[in-house]
């Protein structure tokens, strides 16, 4: 059960929920009126963040972390990002993890490779290196990196350790590369908003259910978009630290920028339990503290739960979805239809004999991968056949350490005889590189995501799957019953949780930790598809772009700007993976944008304008515009509602600039990750209230942009050219930048920006 507040609260003694409109209260709780300003620095959240803000201004922050992260899609362009930005060190621990790319079967040796790479970084920068499926990128993180009131920057939209009392932030890669010259992370102050957890989860129900239900109540009003949630209240108590940290990776799927939570013995023991004691501290609001919304959650009201396609707010209870299948699933089929193209999804041929089936269960990753929940889900399973049907089910640990657990335990054991497979530290499930399932099937997931697409299909060709999220548990007595879906709740089991036994030496054996000595004469080691940035141009007086892809969804994810699946080996060669962008939504884009990227390169070596951009010229003066074709780029733009929902993928605007894109046009930006990724790689993020005044494949010219953004004038002038040659005149704006940021957008992206800084 989760219910919202209108409006800001105080929370007094951990314990007493006050609204702002009753603030006389406070009086009588702790003797002394309510102070606002006080009770706003008093959460955790603003303590941790205070302690790494390096600007003196509490509303204008310049964080500097205490780590980072990146795993084996996003870590090679990061470095040679801030290779060419002149670094020579890392200047903090930088843990590189081979986790996503990890199975080397695409794409020949560029895996492997990429690996190869970043193991003669971590010997010349002084980095972290862990070797393939020894760990995925966040259960190594919380095990050797989190700490009570550390700060970590991760290049995973999943960076998330607040249950550990650490604050994670999930980036897209400039971020970590201006992090790696030394350069601070900046940001407005953000909101805080108190999740409050009272009860207990019952039998059956997990951490997943609990995180879905969050997750419906707040993603579609944005409640938290951009703040910090933080935990809070006595509900905490009954929580282990697994299954916190399996709650708070999900708050990625709110929108949130970061998370927190109040630690207590149970913290400590988990730190204990890893051989890091010293790590942990209490950690608790002040006495009166203010936030800016509150998230009320009792545990014992909470239901097994799904998340049907194809976003992880689309939450219903099993028993919900059981009852009223066929309206459910109806709506949830128009739902996902209205956004695919080329490909139908059935989601009611999955009702027969009473029930509703399944064909592939999947446990799996930061999420899902938990010791908790895989001993969970072999309780349910013991003694138990999945069967030899269509129904088939994966297993996969976040780590070695948590695997060795599970055989020393024996759960490993009851998990394979009742007919799961255990399978390597591997993040493929969430992402569309591992046990893709066959088309038209129905997988359920205790993974992090159910965008379109994302578990691997392709719908250019025909295949189209379905996924849903659910929790460990109910996927295992989902299990247990042959693909037919049940509720957890609604079975008899063994919940309980041996000790985990975690062994230290694992990592110890094989992980390369190189931080603090760096070897500068050790080479980096390129494979063939490791490929230097290509130049980009600065921004010229005037830009003239044009609209490669128009996208009317109500929200665009990253999965969608550029596909995850087979395109992640091409990460570390720019030119090769642009190829893929926007490729299962908008398959004419990379050869419109290709073709406008022609038109500039044409201007720019003097080859002259073509037939088209002299027409739309002719336009403009006849509209009465001065026109300067030698001061004026000429780029691609895409249209999009919302852009950016999911990962932390910089690729999702690097691809669009390698393509020769020059703006994004959009009503709001889903999330500020995405938002900065296309600010870092010279992408003019444009807002714009009336977007009928534009259409698919029309010009956009934008008069004086380069002045506007230096001037810090957020009212731009712009004109639309139709294919007619009629003209429209309309405004936009790019909304909140930096003084560092306007810099990075004038000297075309971060690489220029500080080649710019560094010129004698």
């Amino acid at each position: 059960m989760v219910k919202l507040y209108d409006g800001g609260v105080y929370l007094v003694n951990g314990v007493d929920i006050v609204p702002e409109a009753e603030a006389e209260k406070i009086r009588v709780l702790t003797g002394r009126p309510a102070d606002q300003a006080e009770a706003r620095n008093s959460t955790m959240a603003w303590r941790v963040i205070s302690a790494h803000n390096r600007s003196g201004d509490p509303e204008r922050l310049c964080l500097h972390f205490d780590s980072m992260t990146s795993h084996d899609i996003t870590y090679v362009g990061i470095i040679q990002t801030a290779r060419a930005s002149g670094m020579t060190a890392f200047p903090l621990p930088y843990v590189l993890t081979n986790c996503h790319n990890s199975l080397c079967a695409v794409g020949g040796t560029i895996n492997e490779d990429d690996h190869k790479f970043a193991l003669s970084a971590a010997h010349r920068y002084g980095g972290i290196y862990v070797p393939p499926n020894l760990a995925n990128i966040h259960s190594y993180n919380r095990e050797t990196m989190a700490g009570c009131g550390r700060m970590i920057l991760g290049s995973d939209s999943h960076t998330r350790y607040g249950a550990l009392g650490c604050m994670g932030v999930g980036e897209g890669g400039g971020e970590l590369a201006k992090q790696l010259l030394g350069r601070s992370y900046d940001l407005p102050r953000p909101g805080v908003v108190a999740v409050y957890l009272t009860g207990a989860l019952k039998p059956g129900v997990g951490p997943q259910d609990a995180a879905l239900s969050i997750i419906g109540k707040v993603y579609d009003n944005g409640y938290v978009k951009n703040r910090v949630c933080e935990f809070v209240g006595p509900g905490i108590a009954g929580l282990s630290a697994e299954d916190r940290s399996a709650i708070d990776v999900m708050t990625t799927e709110t929108t949130c920028w970061s998370s927190i939570w109040a630690t207590d013995e149970e913290t400590k023991r988990w730190y204990q339990q890893h051989g890091r004691p010293e790590a942990w501290q209490e950690m608790a609001p002040g006495q009166v503290a203010w936030y800016d919304g509150c998230v009320w959650v009792d545990l014992s009201g909470i239901e097994c739960s799904i998340a049907l396609p194809m976003h992880p707010s689309k939450v219903h209870s099993i028993h919900e979805l059981q009852e009223n299948a066929q309206d459910i699933l109806h709506q949830a089929e128009l739902d996902a239809n209205r956004q695919l193209k080329g490909v139908r999804m059935d989601l009611l041929s999955k009702i027969r004999d009473g029930g509703i089936w399944a064909d592939q269960g999947e446990i799996a990753g930061c999420a899902g991968g938990t010791y908790d929940n895989l001993c969970a889900a072999a309780g349910l399973l013991r003694g138990k056949s999945i069967g030899n049907g269509t129904f088939s089910l994966n297993l996969y640990p976040g780590s070695m350490p948590i695997l060795s657990a599970l055989i020393k335990s024996g759960r490993a054991a009851d998990l394979i005889t009742a007919g799961a497979v255990l399978r390597e530290c591997f993040c493929g499930p969430c992402f569309g590189a591992g046990d893709t399932p066959a088309n038209g099937e129905f997988s359920i997931r205790h993974t992090t995501r159910n965008f379109p697409n994302r578990e691997g299909s392709k719908p250019g060709e025909g295949q189209i799957c379905a996924v849903a999220l659910m929790d460990a548990r109910s996927i295992a007595a989902t299990a247990a019953n042959g693909g037919r879906l049940t509720a957890a709740s609604d079975v008899e089991a063994d919940w309980s949780i041996p000790d985990f036994v975690y062994d230290a030496g694992i990592y110890e054996k094989r992980v390369y930790s190189g931080w603090g000595r760096t070897e500068p004469e050790t080479p980096l080691k390129f494979g063939p598809n490791i490929r230097d940035w290509p130049e980009m141009p600065v921004l010229t007086d005037d830009l003239l772009v044009k609209l490669c892809a128009y996208i009317t969804d109500p929200v665009t994810t990253t999965d969608e700007l550029i596909p995850s699946g087979e395109a992640s080996s091409f990460r570390s060669n720019p030119e090769r993976l642009s190829e893929f962008a926007l490729s299962r939504r908008e398959p004419q884009y990379v050869p419109r944008s290709k073709a406008v990227r022609q038109l500039e390169r044409d201007r720019r070596s003097g080859n002259g304008l073509s037939a088209e951009v002299l027409d739309i010229y002719r336009a403009l003066e006849a509209a009465g515009m001065q026109v300067d074709p030698e001061g004026t780029d000429i780029g691609s733009a895409i249209y999009a509602r919302m852009p950016g929902d999911g990962s932390a993928r910089e690729q999702a605007a690097s691809c669009q600039r390698v393509l020769g894109g020059s703006a994004n046009f959009a009503g709001s930006y889903a999330t500020k990750r995405y938002r900065s990724n296309c600010i870092n790689w010279g992408i003019v993020p444009f807002l714009i209230e009336n977007p009928e005044v534009i259409g698919p494949e029309d010009w956009v010219f934008l008069p004086g942009l380069r002045k506007a953004i230096l001037e810090k004038r957020d009212d731009i002038p712009a004109l639309a050219v139709k294919s007619d040659g009629s003209v429209t005149a309309f405004r936009v704006s790019i909304g909140v930048l930096t003084d560092a940021e306007r810099q990075i957008l004038t000297d075309g992206c971060l690489i220029n920006y500080y080649k710019e800084q560094n010129r004698p």
